[in-house]
């Protein structure tokens, strides 16, 4: 088992990153073949998700969508102003468990990994756990 860490910044309130090729070369690094990959995100407003990264279109969709449906000027309690941001990464989820397949991160044809801020910009961290053998 190997935990794995990397530290990207985001740029904007909200925006979404490809981490694939990141997370697929510290796959490849490791001495795990077959396994698994789990991808975890230790912040409360932001999150990960696979979806199509063929199409730059589906960040804009994703992105578009969930600030229709959860504005950030919505009548919230919090205090901090980023409500918005919590109740976006608790919906999308904090984490994601991939596979790993002779040594390689295992995604369907057209999927990616995606990173997803909602209060930016920030410096953030991805903690993967590789488990295998």
């Amino acid at each position: 088992m190997m935990k794995i860490e990397f530290q990207l910044t985001t740029h904007k309130q909200s925006e979404i990153i490809d981490i694939t090729e990141s997370v697929a070369k510290e796959i490849s690094k490791s001495t795990i073949k077959d396994g698994m990959c789990v991808v975890f995100i230790p912040h409360t407003t932001c999150c990960v998700c696979v979806n199509e990264n063929a199409d730059k279109s589906v960040k804009d969709d994703i992105l578009n969508t969930l600030n229709a449906l959860i504005p950030r000027d919505g009548n919230y309690t919090h205090a901090e102003g980023n409500s918005d941001a919590h109740l976006k990464s608790s919906l999308i989820g904090s984490s994601r468990i991939l596979i790993i397949e002779d040594g390689e991160l295992f995604l369907g044809t057209w999927q990616g990994i995606y990173f997803c801020e909602f209060d930016g910009p920030r410096k953030r961290k991805v903690v993967l756990k590789l488990t295998g053998s």
